[in-house]
């Protein structure tokens, strides 16, 4: 029963830190509005630019048109552009000397940085909304079953989550906001071209492929493809499991690195 107890009052702390969080974006939406740009201008500019010029056509799975293929991959990037930055917020605290408050209270490491990880998530949501809507605008074939569509706003928590954790484990290294920028900056765009995200493994070059393999994007795409373009859901399991796996290990990183924040 004390366990049962232990474990209500760790998810209550994380959900009591993911809503302070949630509230800021009510505040200021500044920073949805703002990072919704860039892939909107991939999946408009980029993704009809490529399917006029079909030269992914005899690569990507048959039946699929580009846009179909590279959605799920604009719907993984803006969730990574969203989360890669969240440990700026994290050395932002610090500074403030919020950090050191948020660690004085009951609440531990651990349900901290996993209410920030579901905030992220949160803003992800925001952002995948928005890529979807605009991919129906452009009448990008989708399968918009329910159930897909719910799994999908699992993936991009899940993925958020993920990288929002690394993120912050990150930041308990650097200390500081402008290198933050300049990590998160640096770590983008490899993350984004060596995975699945807007061309198949199999066209890349060898050295990349095994950082493809290893890279938690690959799978949050191709979960988020099974459910949106292909209807092939053999490998679902094992990409949840993968996408969670790392999750979970990244959280347990960045709450090892939190109290470092301080030090």
């Amino acid at each position: 029963m004390n366990a049962l107890n232990a474990v209500k009052k760790y998810f209550a702390n994380a959900f009591i830190i993911a809503e302070l969080e949630i509230r800021k974006i009510r505040h200021d939406q500044t920073q949805i509005w703002v990072r919704m740009v860039q892939p909107a201008l991939w999946l408009a500019i980029y993704g009809l630019a490529m399917s006029k010029l079909n030269a992914m056509s005899a690569n990507i799975p048959a039946g699929l048109t580009y846009l179909q293929f590279m959605t799920p991959g604009v719907l993984a990037q803006s969730a990574l552009f969203v989360a890669i930055f969240f440990g700026i917020n994290v050395v932002w605290e610090r500074d403030l000397g919020l950090l050191n408050k948020l660690l004085s209270t009951p609440a531990s490491r651990s349900s901290i940085i996993l209410g920030k990880a579901l905030s992220a998530g949160v803003r992800g949501i925001f952002q995948a909304v928005a890529v979807l809507v605009l991919a129906l605008i452009l009448q990008v074939h989708l399968i918009m079953n329910p159930l897909g569509i719910l799994g999908v706003f699992v993936v991009i928590i899940l993925v958020s989550m993920c990288f929002s954790c690394v993120s912050m484990a990150i930041a308990s290294l650097v200390k500081t906001r402008e290198r933050m920028m300049g990590f998160g900056q640096v770590m983008t765009m490899p993350l984004f071209f060596a995975s699945s995200a807007i061309y198949p493994i199999s066209i890349m070059p060898s050295w990349i492929r095994p950082l493809a393999y290893v890279n938690p994007l690959t799978y949050s795409v191709d979960a988020m493809r099974d459910m949106l373009a292909t209807g092939n859901l053999h490998s679902l399991p094992l990409d949840f499991a993968v996408i969670v796996a790392t999750t979970i290990l990244f959280l347990v990183l960045a709450s090892l690195g939190l109290k470092k924040m301080i030090s």
